[in-house]
């Protein structure tokens, strides 16, 4: 996509060695991405950006298209997470209606010769500093899209090593996956038929809402 692309050529990326190039796209769609919701799972890396805000699934969606035009192979980890870790960023008759298990994924890059899971970078900072505010001195931790065994200091930032932000919630493990596309061939999306219609138009921007809200400190 010449969107995607222009991104990449701006940043000058490329440039940069194996380790800085990752850390330089994995902070990118982590913070100049905003946590939020998008209207489906299987969105075009090219539609998450322009939108702005993600969540796991599109944001590991973009994250992907990024890492791959930089040279950086890659791959999708599917799961699910209970819904319970997102109480709280969803809120009412948005949390009846999600699905007790929620698809959800991570990105994996190949990196100093073994696979490096990537799943920090789903809350911004300024959103997940917010929680920390809201719940000081949290160890482990459950909601409003964290998962955590240490709220006070996840390991989300790019170290060369795992990240993660919600893999305490996770209860099935699908395995691994070329591509987004794949994962959800086989495994689709949250939801479906009214459910879906009411998130797309109207759910979803009461959940955006909210986010903002706590990002801000309002909430």
């Amino acid at each position: 996509n010449p969107d995607v692309e222009r991104l990449v050529a701006d940043r000058d990326w490329r440039s940069l060695a194996l380790r800085d190039r990752i850390g330089a796209v994995y902070d990118f769609v982590r913070n100049e991405v905003a946590f939020g919701y998008n209207v489906a799972d299987d969105l075009p890396a090219s539609r998450v950006l322009a939108d702005g805000y993600g969540q796991c699934n599109t944001k590991g969606t973009l994250l992907m298209a990024l890492l791959r035009a930089v040279g950086v192979p890659c791959r999708l980890h599917g799961f699910t997470i209970d819904k319970a870790l997102q109480k709280g960023a969803i809120t009412g008759v948005a949390y009846a209606l999600a699905p007790q298990r929620i698809i959800h994924s991570w990105v994996e890059v190949w990196f100093e010769g073994r696979w490096v899971c990537l799943e920090g970078f789903i809350l911004d900072a300024d959103y997940l500093r917010s929680l920390q505010r809201r719940f000081p001195q949290t160890r482990r931790f459950c909601g409003f899209g964290a998962a955590t065994p240490n709220l006070s200091a996840p390991a989300v930032e790019w170290r060369g090593e795992d990240t993660f932000i919600q893999k305490e919630g996770i209860v099935d493990d699908f395995g691994t996956f070329d591509d987004p596309d794949a994962f959800y061939a086989a495994h689709g999306g949250n939801l479906r038929g009214p459910k879906r219609w009411l998130f797309v138009h109207l759910i979803r921007h009461w959940m955006n809402d909210n986010v903002a809200g706590i990002r801000g400190g309002l909430r």
